[in-house]
């Protein structure tokens, strides 16, 4: 089995190139999704989350408002830092427990484990290939402020709780640059497929 590393800034696309890979055949894991289960009401993570950042970013329902929490953290690092720390050990629980049940599955499983944070979070080490998806700091504004609605000091406030992209250039084994068409991140996501293949196989 090949764990993949996906990685890339805020609006990069990570999701159009997971998707293009497991059309070819590779397994995924959502790091966002698995946050997600782990902050579920009544779960462990959620009680600690709602302790620490207080009852107004509950819902109606009990569920956690990602947007009033991410308002929140992306303010303030230490505030990051400090849900980080809760979610984390939770999540990290689930993802390994799903890798095991793909590699009991199929053997010569290629994993894209979707982390966004993946260099931040001191991950590296915790995958056999780090794999970047790639757009310039510009493109990454243009399309928070298109995409999500963002005013342009909000969108700045995201990137800039991130690492910067540039700097994840030289820590990535494979990227993919995703500023281009479709057809032409698809060709790039062949080249890569056939690399990790490769490398799969390498392991054995």
């Amino acid at each position: 089995m090949l764990n993949v590393g996906l990685t890339g800034g805020i609006a990069s696309g990570k999701s159009t190139v997971a998707a293009m890979l497991v059309e070819k055949g590779a397994f995924h894991i959502d790091f966002d999704i698995l946050a997600h289960g782990v902050e579920k009401p009544d779960m462990p993570s959620w009680r600690a989350i709602i302790d620490a950042f207080g009852p107004e970013i509950r819902n109606g329902d009990g569920t956690i408002n990602r947007t009033r929490l991410g308002a929140i953290v992306f303010a303030d690092q230490k505030k990051m830092a400090q849900l980080n720390a809760i979610v984390h050990p939770a999540v990290f629980t689930a993802w390994r427990r799903q890798l095991e049940e793909i590699k009991k599955e199929k053997a010569d499983a290629i994993v894209l484990s979707d982390v966004p944070l993946l260099i931040e979070a001191g991950m590296k080490q915790m995958v056999d290939v780090v794999l970047l998806v790639y757009i310039s700091p510009e493109e990454q504004l243009r399309r928070l402020v298109t995409r999500n609605g963002y005013t342009r000091e909000e969108a700045l406030s995201r990137l800039s709780a991130q690492m910067p992209i540039q700097d994840k250039l030289a820590l990535a084994d494979l990227i993919v640059n995703n500023e281009g068409s479709r057809n032409e991140t698809q060709k790039q996501v062949a080249t890569v497929w056939r690399e990790l293949v490769c490398r799969e196989k390498a392991k054995k």
